[in-house]
């Protein structure tokens, strides 16, 4: 894994990065679009990526087979994939936005030599949580992304948690296509 200062930004030409975790999960009430929070180990930067509903629910999935194939000692295809070609998820990193888009990749070590792959935000998203991977986010990203309120100005409560969970539930597949993507 790289760090901000090491070679990312300064030893060849590729943007800074700053390391990130993921904060937490919250419902947009303007938009009704699922957000996750991205926050620097300071937390002095806060990054939030909407989701489409479909991502969301990717997300959602994943993360519960993924608990449940831990109960059952059964392993999903990319960790079996993985385990085959003795490799491991080496980085996630939110790259880019062109156009509200958000582009992400994540980066394995393959015979000695790393291999960067573009993947949709929510499997990135989904690998550092499954991994207990930070994101590695471009700088730039900080410096062009809405405010989030900071500590002073309140927190993602339990209802904020309660309203996605509800959102999630009440999701119907035929209301997938009216959503913005």
């Amino acid at each position: 894994m790289t760090d901000t200062a090491g070679a990312r930004g300064k030893v060849d030409d590729r943007p800074a990065y700053v390391k990130m975790s993921i904060y937490g999960f919250a419902l947009d009430s303007i938009a009704q679009m699922p957000v996750v929070i991205l926050k620097d180990a300071e937390e002095t930067n806060t990054l939030p990526l909407w989701l489409n509903s479909s991502d969301a629910l990717y997300m959602v999935a994943e993360l519960v087979s993924s608990d449940a194939s831990a109960k059952s000692d059964r392993k999903d295809l990319l960790a079996a994939l993985l385990d085959h070609l003795g490799t491991e998820v080496a980085e996630v990193a939110i790259d880019d936005m062109k156009e509200g888009l958000v582009t992400a990749s994540v980066s394995l070590e393959l015979g000695g030599k790393m291999v960067k792959l573009g993947v949709r935000t929510s499997e990135a998203l989904v690998l550092a949580l499954k991994h207990s991977l930070p994101v590695m986010v471009a700088r730039r990203l900080l410096e062009d992304s809405p405010l989030v309120p900071d500590e002073s100005e309140g927190r993602f409560t339990r209802l904020d948690e309660r309203r996605f969970v509800d959102f999630l539930e009440n999701l119907d597949p035929a209301d997938l296509g009216k959503y913005p993507m």
